[in-house]
């Protein structure tokens, strides 16, 4: 079994927090593969160098400038950071961008009515590559910047990597994905933990968008985990990252189905 894990949400941005999943991340048995989100650190600079930012549906809208923070802020401090922690924790890790090994190529996103700037939608995963470092127990760590081949950086959302990337091993692989990240998995009241559903269907989450009870940033996951749901990955979970390693009982979270 290939475990691809995302974290994000607020437990990149608190370092007690990120070292205490990163420590049950490093003791998890068998290949696995790590995919991080920048949390609010991205947008911590753009403020400070006086940058607008703006984010659509969770997605946030990359201008030039926009994209040189998040590249130096995914790419370079957040995954550099996750390394060390982990090579800390004995978990032998290398940090890509989806530049590297040319592992995620993506296309510039051409929407209708939003210009979402420097955004890029996964074309290809270079899945060979990355099988090659896990058999060889080596744990790629991806940040969410990735490119179009013809020599630009773009922004890409990073449930949608892990979802790709996950899609991809799962043609050879067994392959259970989790997106963890601060709640105990999809909410039914964001403002109360014990709401979370231990299944979500399709219809469900249709209702649950219509009544505006999951919005923002929760959109893209649950789009990705549905799309990951349809493919040949085993399982699609979403939990808090305290369960990111725990399986069978003892697992907390929300199966999507």
């Amino acid at each position: 079994m290939v475990h691809v894990i995302k974290i994000g949400g607020n437990i990149i941005d608190d370092a007690i927090k990120l070292d205490d999943f990163l420590n049950r991340f490093a003791k998890l048995d068998g290949p696995k593969i790590l995919i991080h989100g920048g949390g609010k650190l991205a947008t911590s600079v753009a403020k400070n160098l006086n940058i607008e930012q703006q984010i659509i549906d969770g997605r946030r809208i990359t201008d030039t400038e926009t994209l040189k923070i998040t590249a130096m802020v995914y790419a370079g401090l957040v995954n550099k950071t996750i390394v060390a922690k982990l090579q800390s924790k004995s978990c032998n890790a290398i940090g890509l961008s989806g530049v590297d090994g040319n592992c995620i190529q993506s296309v510039k996103r051409n929407h209708p009515t939003i210009d979402y700037g420097w955004v890029g939608d996964v074309e290809s995963i270079h899945a060979g590559f990355l099988q090659n470092l896990i058999d060889n127990r080596i744990v790629p760590v991806i940040s969410p910047i990735t490119h179009d081949g013809k020599g630009n950086l773009l922004n890409t959302n990073a449930d949608t990597i892990a979802t790709e990337v996950a899609i991809a091993l799962s043609e050879t692989n067994e392959v259970n994905l989790r997106f963890c990240f601060e709640k105990l998995g999809v909410l039914t009241n964001p403002e109360v933990d014990g709401s979370w559903l231990r299944k979500l269907d399709k219809k469900e989450y249709q209702s649950l968008k219509e009544a505006q009870i999951i919005s923002k940033g929760m959109l893209p996951k649950l789009e990705n985990a549905f799309k990951a749901s349809e493919s040949k990955i085993t399982r699609v979970e979403i939990c808090h990252a305290d369960y990111a390693s725990e399986q069978g009982e003892s697992f907390i979270g929300t199966l999507i189905v």
